[in-house]
């Protein structure tokens, strides 16, 4: 199907169990029958009782320098209220389709090429794409906003405010949204990119959002008055929110923020920065449930993933992590009057060449937070420094906090399946506080080593198990 544009759709046959495909060229109409072994499910699967699938919207990567929304289709179901997607092969081409739950009747694209959005990454286009969101906002239909192939200019801090009649938008980025280089346009803005208040939104495709934040890396290094810089994309104050496919490239400060959010599934999303620039973490959680990242690599100059007060029922899995420092929980208690972090799950993750692996730090410091119920599993370490830490003597340039414990309590923590090397003797570091000890730590089948010999473990005011093989030996 080269050069050529389908259309392609599909709903449930009752007839064979499978799925009816439909595919127009232009020429021809063909119909065959997919079994449900040849559809490819990336996020949900379709089991048996899947009789009736959600309104569906379908996309199709062609070889043509595009991506289009051609239609929705379909009876409603109890899929969840964020996309699904699902591939599927056939001889001459591949269709992606993706799936919304309120998606009724036929969407709307919006380019924002088309509402004056110019792609040569020079002239400022902020006001063409808030033009292009409000428009989408006001609607009451599925909207996609499409932003093509081109550098496109964001020269300012842009808020794309919620509270729309539209519980069902969608970003597709296939182009890059390029921020000012001069870094003072955004640096005390806090956000170059925020929804806020927003409800359904999905930004999905394989474009870069480029916040252009390597002249603010170098004044800070400099030791010069800088600003604190912005974070590239941020959700505040939303619910069922997609980000998938999309690469987050040299953020001024953190890469992606989800921020008093509930309903959140980050998937397939790359951060890059250099392992050098500061406070340039990849992806920060806080204050924020049912939050779900997914198979995304993260190479950066702060922690891959940080975990922030106020963050329960977090899934994490299938990460690549490197340059970085790990992935934490905390910094907690850095005030006195702080929510806890709760039922975490960090799973099948690689690091390498990092400063740390899994890590949960607190300031020493009275508070009243809390970690407890986290479980990191199925780890990998190549070369990292510190594979696994509990750090509760937090206090960057002993200030504020010197000489007092911390009053975070970690409790029902696991370690189970971490292997590969420390680049430190010490691979097992749990420095738990005098006031509050740590309880119910779990080392299960631990195997680090360092310079292949033997690696140490250094523990303080730390209570807990072994079971399995657990190298170094542990030291409760």
């Amino acid at each position: 199907m080269v050069g050529s544009t389908a259309i392609v759709g599909w709903m449930p046959s009752s007839s064979e169990g499978g799925m009816k495909m439909y595919s127009l060229d232009g020429k021809s109409t063909k119909e065959v029958i997919i079994d449900k072994e040849e559809l490819y499910m990336i996020n949900a699967s379709i089991t048996p009782a899947s009789t009736s699938l959600v309104y569906m919207i379908f996309v199709l990567k062609t070889t043509q320098p595009t991506t289009k929304l051609l239609f929705a289709i379909g009876p409603k179901c109890g899929f969840p209220n964020y996309p699904n997607y699902a591939l599927f092969k056939h001889s001459d081409h591949i269709s992606l389709v993706i799936d919304y739950s309120k998606a009724i009747g036929i969407g709307e694209t919006l380019n924002i090429v088309d509402f004056g959005a110019n792609p040569n990454g020079e002239t400022d286009s902020t006001n063409e794409i808030l033009t292009t969101w409000a428009r989408a906002c006001n609607s009451t239909i599925p909207t996609t906003i499409y932003v093509p192939i081109g550098r496109f200019l964001v020269g300012g801090s842009v808020v794309f405010k919620g509270r729309c009649n539209n519980k069902g938008i969608t970003v597709i980025i296939d182009g890059t949204l390029v921020a000012n280089f001069n870094y003072n346009f955004i640096g005390n803005e806090g956000s170059w990119l925020l929804f806020d208040d927003v409800e359904g939104v999905s930004i999905i495709g394989n474009g870069i959002l480029d916040g252009q934040g390597t002249s603010l890396w170098d004044c800070k290094k400099s030791g010069k008055s800088c600003p604190i810089g912005a974070t590239n994309l941020r959700f505040a104050n939303s619910n069922n929110i997609v980000i998938n496919g999309i690469t987050s490239l040299n953020s001024q400060m953190f890469h992606i923020v989800i921020d008093r959010c509930n309903n959140v599934k980050v998937q397939g999303i790359k951060v890059t920065a250099a392992g050098n620039s500061p406070n340039t973490d990849g992806i920060h959680v806080q204050l924020s449930s049912s939050v779900t990242i997914l198979s995304s690599n993260i190479a950066t100059g702060d922690d891959c993933i940080s975990i922030g007060p106020g963050t329960t029922n977090l899934w994490i899995e299938n990460i690549a992590c490197g340059p970085g420092h790990g992935i934490s929980v905390g910094s907690l208690g850095k005030e006195f009057e702080e929510f806890g972090v709760q039922n975490v799950t960090v799973k099948t993750v690689k690091f390498i060449g990092t400063e740390n692996g899994v890590r949960i730090k607190s300031w020493g410091r009275p508070s009243n937070g809390f970690a407890r119920n986290i479980i990191f599993q199925h780890a990998t370490m190549v070369n990292v420094q510190n594979p696994i830490v509990i750090d509760q003597n937090y206090c960057p340039n002993e200030k504020d906090c010197p000489g007092q414990a911390s009053g975070v309590k970690i409790s029902n923590i696991i370690f189970q399946d971490i292997h590969g090397s420390s680049a430190t003797e010490v691979a097992v570091k749990l420095n738990c506080s005098p006031l509050n000890p740590c309880t119910g730590i779990s080392l299960e089948d631990v195997m680090l080593t360092y310079k292949n010999q033997n690696a140490e473990s250094l523990c303080n005011h730390a209570g807990g198990i072994t079971s399995g093989v657990v190298q170094p030996n542990n030291c409760f």
